[in-house]
C-alpha cells in the first residue's frame, strides 16, 4: 500500500509528486502546524488591508495596471476577474498525472506562510485532488513567468465552481457538476488568493518533476542496454576499470562505470574471447559509455536538484514576512526549472544519440564482429532488424531539433513589463517529447542488442544482461520472441518502449 502524502511546505520529494500524480489511490493530507502558521500570515494580510496599505495584486491591478488602486469593496471581484482573465489557454490539454502533479505543488507552496492565503483554499485543493477531480488545463499559453498564469487559472476556475474537468471516459464535464458530485461547494477567492493561485512554477515544476524520475529510470534501463550492445559485440569492460576513472573522478562518470561492471561480472561471452582477440580497443560508443552516460547522470542530477529546491520554494507575488512586511519581488520567474528542462533536454537526446551509434554497429556485418547482417539468418532473403536503426535514426534527429534551448527565447509580454520571460513550458514539451524519444531508441537497442546475444549461444553474458534477457522474453512481460524470420518490428518495439517507460527493464535492483 502506497504511504500518504503529508504536505508542509518544507518536505515535499520527486518521488511523492510522482506517487499522487500517476495514483490517485494515495491520500494526501495537510500539516495542521503548517495550516496554522498560514492562519497566522493570512491575519497580516488582512490587518495591512484593513490599515490601507497598498500592497501589489491585493488592492491594485495587476501587471502593467500595477498602477491602478482598487476600491475595498471590490478586493473580492479582483481575484475572480484576475482568475477568469488569465484562463487564456489553448491546444491539447494536459495529461491528468501532470494536472495532479501542479495540484500537489501547488497546495504545498499555498501552504507556506510566505502565501498569505486563508487555510480554507489549500484545503480546497485537496479536496479536489482527494476526490481525483481533475480540472482541464490547456497546454499552450504560459511564457513561464509571471509564473504559469494560464494553465493555474484553469484549475483556479474549477475551484470557482466554472471551468472544465476531465471526465472518465476521456471528454470534458462543467466543473460545477464535478464539485457538485463530490459535495465539494465551489469557493470564492478572498483578496490576494487569486493572484497567489496563480502566480507561481507549478506547472514547469510538475512536468520536471515527472521528467526527472523517468530520466532517471531510463538512464539505467540505457545503461544496462548498454552492456547487453558490449556483451554482443564482444567488447571488453577494461575501459570501465575504477583506476581510470579515479584519475577523472565525474561523479557520473565513476557511477557509470561501476554499474557497467556489475552488469557484465560473470560474463562466459567475455571469457570466450578474453585471449586471442586482436581488438586493441573498442570504439566511442561502447570504450566512452562512462564518460558520456556519466554526463548524463549528471545533467538528470542537477536537474533534479533545482526541482527539490522548487518543490518546497515560494514563487508567489507579493510574499508575506512574520513581521508583517508584504513584498513584491520575482520568485514566480521560472528560469531555473526552465533552463534545467533545457539541460536535461540535451542530455537526453546525447543518450539516445550514442545509443543509436551502437544499434548500427550490432546490424552492420562490417561492425558487428561476426554478427549476421542485421540480425538475421541469411541476410538478403530476410532484412531483419534493418529498419529498426532506421527508426532509431528517425527519433534522434527528431530529439536534435528539439535541443534549442527555450529558456533562451524570450519574448516581452505584459505591454513590456514583463519584458524577459523563460518560455518554461515550451521548455518542458521539448523535454518530455525528447524523453518519449529516448525511451523509443533504447527499446530499439533492447531489441537488437538481445537477438545478438541470442545469436551467441550457448554462450551467456553477464548477470545484470541476463536479468536483462529475461526480463525481455518473460512471456509475463515484453514477451519478445527471437527473431528467425521477418515480421514487423513494430509491435516489439512498442512493448519493449512501454515495459522501458514502465520501469520493467530498469535494473536498480542489481545496482
Amino acid at each position: 500500500m502506497s504511504h500518504p502524502i503529508h504536505l508542509d511546505g518544507a518536505s515535499l520529494t520527486i518521488d511523492q509528486v510522482v506517487g499522487a500524480a500517476r495514483d490517485p489511490s494515495i491520500s494526501i493530507t495537510l500539516d495542521p502546524a503548517a495550516l496554522a502558521a498560514l492562519g497566522q500570515s493570512r491575519a497580516l494580510i488582512e490587518r495591512a488591508i484593513d490599515e490601507g496599505r497598498t500592497i501589489y495584486g491585493v488592492n491594485t491591478g495587476f501587471g502593467k495596471l500595477a498602477n491602478v488602486r482598487i476600491a475595498t469593496d471590490q478586493l473580492d471581484e479582483l481575484q475572480v476577474n484576475l482568475i477568469r482573465s488569465h484562463a487564456a489557454g489553448v491546444g491539447d490539454l494536459l495529461p491528468r498525472e501532470v494536472v495532479r502533479a501542479v495540484m500537489v505543488l501547488r497546495a504545498n507552496v499555498l501552504i507556506r506562510p510566505t502565501s498569505g492565503v486563508r487555510p480554507q483554499l489549500v484545503e480546497a485543493v485537496l479536496a479536489l485532488l482527494n476526490s481525483d477531480i481533475v480540472p482541464a488545463v490547456p497546454e499552450q499559453g504560459s511564457v513561464g513567468a509571471s509564473g504559469d498564469l494560464a494553465p493555474l487559472s484553469h484549475i483556479a476556475q474549477v475551484i470557482m465552481g466554472e471551468g472544465e474537468v476531465l471526465a472518465r471516459d476521456g471528454g470534458r464535464e462543467p466543473g460545477a457538476a464535478a464539485l457538485a458530485r463530490a459535495a465539494i461547494a465551489p469557493m470564492r477567492f478572498a483578496p490576494k488568493e487569486g493572484l497567489s493561485f496563480i502566480n507561481g512554477t507549478q506547472a514547469q515544476t510538475a512536468i520536471l518533476s515527472l521528467l526527472v524520475h523517468d530520466a532517471g529510470v531510463l538512464w539505467r534501463t540505457a545503461l544496462a542496454s548498454a552492456a547487453m550492445s558490449l556483451e554482443a559485440l564482444r567488447g571488453t569492460p577494461t575501459p570501465f576499470d575504477p583506476r581510470i576513472h579515479a584519475a577523472r573522478p565525474h561523479p557520473g562518470q565513476q557511477v557509470a562505470a561501476e554499474h557497467l561492471l556489475t552488469l557484465l561480472d560473470d560474463s562466459e561471452i567475455r571469457a570466450s574471447h578474453l585471449d586471442d582477440d586482436p581488438r586493441v580497443q573498442d570504439a566511442y560508443s561502447l570504450r566512452c559509455l562512462p564518460q558520456v552516460m556519466g554526463a548524463v547522470r549528471d545533467a538528470i542530477e542537477f536537474a533534479e536538484r533545482v526541482c527539490r529546491i522548487e518543490l518546497n520554494s515560494s514563487t508567489d507575488n507579493p510574499l508575506v514576512f512574520d513581521n508583517g512586511d508584504v513584498l513584491s519581488g520575482g520568485n514566480f520567474h521560472g528560469q531555473p526549472v526552465a533552463q534545467a528542462l533545457d539541460f536535461l533536454t540535451i542530455a537526453l537526446t546525447t543518450m539516445q544519440a550514442m545509443t543509436e551509434r551502437r544499434i548500427e554497429r550490432l546490424v552492420n556485418p562490417d561492425l558487428s564482429h561476426g554478427l549476421p547482417a542485421f540480425l538475421i539468418e541469411n541476410p538478403g532473403l530476410r532484412s531483419g532488424y534493418m529498419m529498426v536503426q532506421i527508426t532509431a535514426a528517425a527519433l534522434v534527429a527528431e530529439s536534435r531539433t528539439l535541443t534549442v534551448p527555450a529558456s533562451v527565447g524570450s519574448i516581452p509580454t505584459d505591454a513590456n513589463q514583463e519584458d524577459f520571460v523563460p518560455m518554461g513550458m515550451a521548455a518542458a514539451f521539448k523535454a518530455a517529447r525528447v524523453l518519449r524519444n529516448a525511451q523509443r531508441v533504447v527499446a530499439a537497442e533492447v531489441l537488437c542488442a538481445v537477438q545478438g546475444i541470442e545469436l551467441l549461444k550457448p554462450l551467456s553474458p553477464g548477470r545484470g544482461v541476463r536479468w536483462l534477457e529475461q526480463r525481455v522474453r518473460d512471456p509475463e512481460g515484453p514477451a519478445i520472441a527471437p527473431l528467425t524470420e521477418d515480421r514487423s518490428p513494430a509491435p516489439d518495439l512498442e512493448r519493449l518502449a512501454r515495459a522501458v517507460a514502465a520501469g520493467e527493464l530498469d535494473p536498480v535492483g542489481l545496482l
